[in-house]
């Protein structure tokens, strides 16, 4: 079986995944608590309102009948409108809003979980039983078992106690660029980069270094998890791929150090890390709800929030599909990197 078919294979298993995942949603938000006309109306509810809003949204239709027209919208990709958090507004242009700051704000967090944690555990597993290696196995325990809703809020505490705690000296709100912590960063520098870049290169880097500055934070608390998990395990394959039989013919034939560390040791002690790193997907749609929210990020994380305790359950529906595909899409890119860093990994069977 060649690259391609088995890549045509997996996308195509992936379909009853995706279908089996939305009808799930589907079952929570319409035979949930969540009732979309009492938000809708608010305060101002009354019986006669509230059925014409019903009859209005389709909420009176059979349930099957719900059903198909849900996923036939959602796998055409006709996404429709918001009910309660922006009625009258696409579900697009609340993506295309709110989208970018967890973009952002994932790439952060995965850039520090790799390259922090991939090169302390494989230091560590370099240099067993040294001071430094139990520094980072304590550390990667320690990152992993911290939930993510109490170091955010412990993380904001402590920055927004700075100043006191340096006499003024130092001040987390004003170092480089005066920035509250609990803000959103503001991302207009990327629309037109190289032409903001030209045209006055200090103030787009100032705007790029404000936007690191505010993401900075949050991206530490929701790539902390990964971070230890990949400290761990990595220290772990270093030490299983020092210790293997090829390793030591390699030694044996006089390979020097560096290139028996990169070619041999680093390679193969990645296979392992692939589905830590790729399941960075996962940790960055499950975390980034707590994390948003807690730093008023204003993400999908903080709508998908403030969606689902809204009732908006054709936004709820969108963001869950988007959620499911990135998910899928991360699992299929997981089987075609094995066959890449390995290539003992075949597609045979």
């Amino acid at each position: 079986m060649s690259r391609w078919q088995y890549f045509m294979r997996r996308v195509l298993m992936s379909i009853p995944v995706v279908i089996f995942g939305t009808t799930i949603t589907f079952a929570l938000i319409r035979l949930g608590p969540l009732d979309p006309v009492s938000a809708i109306l608010g305060t101002q509810y009354n019986p006669e309102a509230a059925e014409q809003i019903r009859t209005n949204l389709g909420l009176n239709q059979p349930l099957w009948s719900q059903y198909f027209d849900f996923m036939y919208r959602l796998f055409t990709f006709n996404l429709g409108q918001s009910w309660v958090i922006a009625p009258g507004t696409t579900a697009y242009e609340l993506i295309q809003v709110y989208a970018p700051r967890t973009i952002w704000l994932g790439f952060w967090s995965v850039l520090i979980a790799l390259f922090v944690g991939i090169p302390l555990g494989f230091y560590a597993g370099l240099n067993p039983n040294t001071p430094s290696d139990y520094f980072a196995s304590f550390g990667g325990i320690v990152w992993r078992a911290m939930p993510n809703f109490w170091l955010a809020i412990m993380l904001v505490t402590a920055l927004s106690q700075t100043g006191q705690w340096t006499s003024g000296f130092f001040t987390w709100q004003s170092w480089i660029v005066k920035t509250n912590v609990v803000t959103p960063p503001a991302l207009g520098l990327f629309v037109s980069p190289l032409e903001g870049f030209m045209q006055n290169p200090g103030e787009w880097l100032k705007e790029l270094v404000r936007a690191t500055k505010q993401i900075a934070p949050a991206a530490l608390v929701l790539g902390s998890a990964s971070m230890g998990n990949e400290m761990r395990i990595g220290r772990t394959a270093v030490l299983e791929t020092i210790n293997s039989n090829y390793v030591e013919t390699a030694r044996a034939k006089g390979v020097s150090g560096r290139t028996l560390v990169w070619k041999h040791i680093f390679r193969n002690a990645l296979i392992p890390l692939v589905p830590i790193i790729t399941g960075e997907a996962f940790l960055l749609l499950g975390g980034s709800v707590f994390v948003e929210t807690v730093f008023a990020i204003n993400g999908l994380g903080w709508l998908f929030f403030n969606a689902a305790i809204n009732g908006d359950l054709p936004l709820i529906g969108t963001l869950m599909y988007i959620f499911i595909l990135i998910l899928v899409g991360t699992n299929i890119l997981q089987d075609f990197l094995y066959t890449i860093i390995d290539p003992r990994v075949g597609y045979e069977g």
